[in-house]
């Protein structure tokens, strides 16, 4: 997790002493889980609560980490130095849980309120996403496939099919945010031998989660795979609509550009340049969060009912994916709403390709008439490519054709060549994006 990528409220909430935080409030959810079934007497609890109402700081921190120097075991550390602390009522802490216990259920903690950060995020999006739609709805630009003149859109038509597909992110999101939100309090492998369901369900109730039905040792994985997954199918939105914007800020193009700012600098070498760093930066780091994803499927299959190979994987991914999506979605946000849309370049690149985006249109038309599919495309085909040849107005050569005229009058091709027609369902599909 690097500062440069992350923001504070992130760096925080995995900081070495809220991993350690976590673990205390799971540690204490089983003592009172144990007070209220009648193990842990009341004067014992009364003493535990007011020795562990502390946060944890740097000091404590240090402390479990030059215990782990000779224990080889961090949460036997922690317990260690949380003992040193607690005293002697401590015996109840811990009482009949495994590691994998507290460092499983803690994680959901933390992921959830993970997800409480990123939940931020993906409505920061979709709110910048939907106001870009319908500040932009009706603005002619040109729609592109294989990069190529194809047919014209809309600039609000682009970001309402960007909004829609983050909507499918935030609501895949939140369903594996469900599923991460389970803890396990089941003992060694799973079979409560030294603590009961009851206790499970009690101390998971009051950390605010569900319950594991079956944990093994540890909470399956294909969870995390689920969750990490979800993270990393919202880069790849990221990306494609970064990939977008870096199409649309090439010079020949220029129909958005990033905001820049006073003082910015593009090049070390040519003071003129002005380069699209924040898409390119973002489409790098999607690639690290699919990267993750891969490392959580693969840490699905743990030999019998645990092993740790999982553990170091998660130590790096659970930081760093949440801190690089809660980034990129907030880095997005922030280059959308400064974004400079560059509408006269956007006819000015639709009339580039000499109105041969009508040719579909004037295909329909002929086929309409009665000309056979296969005879009308040639005759279409045969004035494109003059027109793409001879850098000639494609309705121009079509007024010209003798074939073509006897079949659609100047009135109808007037129609036919009217890009304002291509937006004619745009509210239409508005509508089903974002209600009526």
């Amino acid at each position: 997790m690097l500062d440069r990528y992350s923001r504070p409220v992130m760096r925080n909430l995995w900081s070495p002493a809220a991993r350690l935080q976590a673990w205390l409030q799971v540690e204490l959810a089983v003592c009172e889980a144990w007070h209220a079934a009648g193990v842990i007497p009341a004067e014992a609890m009364a003493e535990i609560r007011a020795t562990t109402a502390f946060d944890i700081d740097q000091p404590f921190v240090d402390r479990v980490l030059e215990i782990e120097e000779t224990t080889r075991h961090d949460v036997i550390a922690f317990l260690s130095a949380l003992e040193e602390r607690v005293g002697p009522t401590a015996r109840f802490i811990h009482l009949g849980c495994t590691s994998s216990d507290i460092v499983d259920t803690a994680n959901a903690v933390q992921l959830a309120q993970a997800g409480t950060v990123l939940d931020q995020g993906f409505q920061r999006i979709l709110g910048v996403l939907k106001h870009m739609a319908l500040t932009h709805k009706g603005v002619l630009c040109m729609g592109r496939t294989h990069g190529v003149h194809a047919e014209p859109t809309s600039f609000g038509l682009k970001m309402a099919g960007f909004y829609a597909e983050f909507s499918r992110h935030y609501e895949r999101f939140c369903q594996a945010l469900e599923q991460i939100k389970v803890g396990k309090l089941s003992g060694a492998v799973g079979t409560y031998t030294h603590l009961s369901p009851e206790i499970e369900a009690d101390a998971c109730a009051r950390l605010g989660l569900g319950v594991d039905p079956v944990s093994t040792q540890i909470v399956q994985r294909d969870r995390y795979a689920q969750f990490f997954t979800a993270l990393a199918l919202a880069a790849g939105g990221v990306e494609r609509l970064c990939v977008e914007l870096r199409h649309l800020q090439r010079t020949e193009v220029l129909e958005v550009e990033e905001g820049f700012a006073k003082g910015q600098k593009g090049s070390s070498a040519m003071p003129h340049k002005k380069n699209p760093i924040s898409a390119e930066n973002m489409s790098g780091l999607a690639r690290v969060l699919r990267g993750n994803a891969l490392a959580a499927m693969e840490n699905m299959a743990l030999w019998h009912e645990r092993d740790i190979s999982h553990s170091s994987v998660e130590r790096i991914i659970m930081p760093d994916s949440t801190s690089l999506l809660d980034y990129i979605l907030h880095r997005l946000s922030g280059v959308l709403e400064r974004l400079v849309v560059r509408s006269d370049n956007m006819l000015r690149n639709m009339e580039a390709s000499f109105g041969l985006h009508f040719s579909q249109k004037v295909l329909t038309a002929l086929i309409e008439s009665g000309l056979p599919r296969q005879e009308a495309y040639a005759m279409v085909q045969k004035s494109a490519m003059q027109s793409w040849e001879t850098r000639t107005s494609f309705p121009a050569l079509i007024r010209q054709d003798p074939a073509v005229t006897a079949r659609l009058s100047a009135e109808t091709l007037d129609a036919l060549f009217d890009p304002a027609a291509c937006l004619t369902h745009e509210a239409a599909v508005f509508a089903r994006v974002f209600g009526a």
